[in-house]
C-alpha cells in the first residue's frame, strides 16, 4: 500500500450523509471531514473544538485517521459531495493529499473549507473541485487578530487565480461589509458570498434579513446556515 495513504490525519470529526449548510452548495447531500487544529482563534468561531485548548481537551477531541481509513468510509456511501473542513484543513494539507486525490479520482466531489491564510499546493488545486475561502473580518476574529495575522494576500490571490475558489464571508455587523469591499477589490476576490454569524435559527434569520439589501446592493451572494435553520447548534450535522 502507498506509504501516502496511511499517513495520518488529526479529525476532530466525520459524519454524515446531512446537507452541506452553507455557501453555493447549500442543499446538497454531503459527507464532512473535519480537521482538527487552527491557526487563528476567533471568538466567533462555531467549531471551538478544533483549537481551543482552553474550553476543550485536545485528546478526546481529535484522533489519528489514515488518509485510507477516511476513503473507505466515504466510499461507503453514495454521497457524491465531501467536505473537507476545520479548523484549519490546510494545516495538514501534506497528509491530505492522497486523501483529496483517491477520493477525485473515485469520482466524489471535493470542497475545501479555508479560511484563506495557506496557500494551496498545486496537488490539492488539481483534485480539489471547490475551495470555499472565508477570510476573517476584523470583527470575527477578534482584536488579538492583527490583519497580518488573518489575511495573506500571496494566498488570497493563489485562491483567486486557481478558478476553483468562492469566497464566504461571515457577517455580525455593517461594518464588516466595507472592509469585504476593500479585500474583494485589492484581491480580485469573487464569487463573494456572504452569510451571517450566528448559532441560532433566530440570530440566523435575523441577521439575513438586514444582510439581504446590502448583498443585492453589491451585487454579492446571501448565504444562509441551512444546518443551524434545521438542527440548531448540534454536531454532527
Amino acid at each position: 500500500m502507498n506509504d501516502a495513504i496511511t499517513r495520518p490525519l488529526l479529525v476532530a470529526e466525520h459524519f454524515g450523509p446531512t446537507l452541506q449548510g452553507e455557501g453555493s452548495s447549500a442543499g446538497k447531500p454531503a459527507l464532512f471531514i473535519r480537521l482538527s487544529r487552527c491557526n487563528l482563534s476567533c471568538p466567533a468561531c462555531d467549531t471551538p473544538y478544533t483549537w481551543d485548548w482552553s474550553r476543550f481537551n485536545p485528546r478526546l477531541e481529535a484522533r489519528k485517521i489514515t488518509a485510507d481509513a477516511l476513503h473507505r468510509w466515504a466510499m461507503s456511501y453514495k454521497t457524491e459531495l465531501v467536505v473537507i473542513t476545520g479548523g484549519e484543513p490546510l494545516l495538514q494539507q501534506d497528509a491530505l493529499r492522497p486523501l483529496v486525490r483517491s477520493l477525485a479520482i473515485a469520482g466524489r466531489r471535493i470542497e475545501i473549507e479555508t479560511n484563506g491564510t495557506i496557500a494551496p499546493d498545486p496537488d490539492i488545486i488539481e483534485y480539489v473541485s471547490q475551495f470555499n475561502v472565508s477570510p476573517k473580518t476584523a470583527t470575527f476574529a477578534g482584536s488579538d487578530a492583527t490583519r497580518v495575522h488573518r489575511i495573506n494576500p500571496d494566498a488570497l490571490r493563489n485562491f483567486a487565480s486557481s478558478q476553483k475558489a468562492v469566497f464566504k464571508f461571515t457577517v455580525s455587523s455593517a461594518e464588516d461589509l466595507d472592509e469585504i469591499s476593500l479585500h474583494a477589490a485589492e484581491f480580485g476576490l469573487e464569487p463573494v458570498w456572504i452569510m451571517p454569524e450566528g448559532t441560532t435559527p433566530e440570530v440566523v434569520l435575523g441577521r439575513m434579513s438586514w444582510l439581504a439589501e446590502e448583498v443585492i446592493k453589491r451585487n454579492w451572494n446571501l448565504s444562509g446556515r441551512l444546518h443551524i435553520l434545521l438542527w440548531g447548534d448540534q454536531r454532527g450535522r
